[in-house]
């Protein structure tokens, strides 16, 4: 009987240690730390949802040399190029710097407008240095966040083929 009760321990740890093992793991593969980036999905209209599942189908495969893998939730509203490094989110509500006198001005020292291969951008300086891009005069919107330090131009550049494609020019609802 005592050679028994040393394995009847052993068992019992097995049996705990298991289940204990398997949810660590779990929630380890749940982490942020592997990669995945989230991003808030918007919550446009009927007219504006298709415009943007539209610009989904046309996406480029890599931005700025980075490959897409787009955040979670999986959305056709959102994508993803690089983890955190450039995020897309359509169908996003009007900026309010997009009606500001002081951007249309250029007084604002950390929002400006401009233009990339034919697409209207709003530029915005994020509080902890990443910069916000939302298209102007285009049926939707859309933005391109891209993480603190990168040069997003290239960015732009690789987006706005897929911008003209699928959101035409127009006032966004």
């Amino acid at each position: 009987m005592n050679s028994f009760r040393p394995r009847l321990r052993r068992a019992r740890r097995l049996a705990v240690g298991a289940p204990a093992l398997f949810l660590l793991a779990a929630v380890a593969g749940c982490s942020s730390a592997d990669g995945v980036a989230s991003a808030a999905v918007p919550s446009p209209g009927t007219t504006v949802t298709k415009l943007c599942q539209d610009l989904d189908k046309v996406l480029p495969s890599k931005v700025d040399g980075l490959s897409r893998k787009d955040p979670e939730p999986a959305s056709k509203l959102t994508a993803g190029w690089g983890g955190n490094a450039i995020i897309l989110r359509c169908g996003v509500p009007q900026p309010p710097k997009m009606i500001d006198p002081k951007v249309a001005e250029g007084s604002d020292p950390d929002a400006v407008a401009g233009g990339v291969n034919g697409v209207d951008w709003l530029m915005e300086k994020q509080d902890d240095g990443a910069y916000r891009f939302t298209t102007a005069n285009r049926e939707a919107y859309v933005e391109v966040s891209a993480e603190k330090g990168r040069d997003s131009s290239g960015a732009l550049v690789d987006l706005a083929p897929a911008v003209k494609k699928a959101i035409p020019k127009g006032i966004a609802s």
